[in-house]
């Protein structure tokens, strides 16, 4: 597997040997200072280009990167909207199992970015013509401190949807479960898990991509609760689950409102918990709900 330096020194040597790239920035998990490093990070690369239809044009010319084990032309997705006279990118993953994932784009298009984006590191200009931008940061990421309606939206849309889990345990209708539970109920406990989070920390980290870094700062008890809020193609366990999701949740609310003052709708959750329990164990031949 080619090294750091070596793949910092190709992605730059193709740049300064080709007038048509003007300068190379660098964006995503190696330009956070927060990010835990390993092997599997991605070489996120953004060149600077007169114009973008030439390298789309080429078939041949990322090559120079490397031997290609598969990849994708996101730009060419028909489920994907495209401006690629500004924008291009080849998402490559390499026989060594180094990753690159590279956009050529327009001096225009990278002002822009390079200002909106606060993880963006500039590597190479050769003409000074990208904005002057501080040291990469992932402040934009950090957990942001709820007002009480925000907190209050959290903790109904929580307790709302445990009313679709309860209808698709009852029918058995596992993979109807798996996706209410893991897009729509997660994420509120996943928000308010990060709401103590920030709490613990003044709200100055970033929990990363679906939570992935909330072991950190939770204590390994919590931790351990949470991954056991996961479960698999059985009914019993999926409720098991749930009910340990209903607990984290309203142990993490009730803490997070005291901190805020604000108050917790307790008679919406037990509403809510009730229903729950009470449809799951309803006979599968049930004519009426109460």
């Amino acid at each position: 597997m080619r090294s750091e330096k070596e793949m910092y020194e190709l992605i730059l040597n193709i740049a300064n040997d080709d007038s048509r790239i003007q300068a190379v920035y660098m964006n995503g998990s190696r330009t956070n200072p927060n990010a835990l490093k390993d092997l599997f990070q991605d070489y996120d690369i953004v060149y600077v280009v007169n114009e973008t239809l030439s390298f789309i044009e080429d078939k041949d010319w990322i090559k120079n990167f490397g031997e290609i084990l598969y990849m994708q032309y996101p730009d060419e997705s028909p489920n994907c909207e495209s401006d690629k006279a500004n924008c291009y990118g080849w998402l490559m993953q390499f026989t060594d199992g180094n990753r690159i994932d590279l956009h050529v784009v327009t001096l225009e298009y990278a002002k822009k970015d390079v200002l909106a984006d606060k993880l963006c590191q500039i590597l190479l200009d050769k003409n000074n013509i990208l904005p002057i931008i501080p040291p990469a940061t992932d402040e934009d990421h950090h957990i942001k401190k709820p007002n009480e309606a925000q907190y209050l939206a959290v903790c109904n849309e929580f307790w709302w949807c445990t009313n679709n889990l309860a209808k698709g345990l009852w029918r058995k209708e596992l993979p109807y479960v798996q996706d209410m539970t893991n897009f729509c109920v997660r994420k509120q406990l996943e928000k308010m898990l990060s709401f103590k989070i920030g709490l613990l920390t003044n709200f100055s980290v970033s929990i990363g991509k679906s939570g992935k870094y909330m072991h950190r700062w939770l204590t390994e008890k919590e931790w351990q609760t949470y991954l056991a809020t996961y479960f698999g193609s059985n009914t019993e366990e999926a409720f098991k689950a749930i009910i340990t999701m209903c607990d984290l949740f309203e142990e993490t609310a009730l803490f997070v409102g005291s901190k805020l003052g604000y108050t917790y709708n307790i008679k919406e959750a037990k509403a809510a918990r009730s229903f729950l329990e009470h449809v799951y164990n309803l006979p599968s031949d049930a004519n009426e709900i109460y």
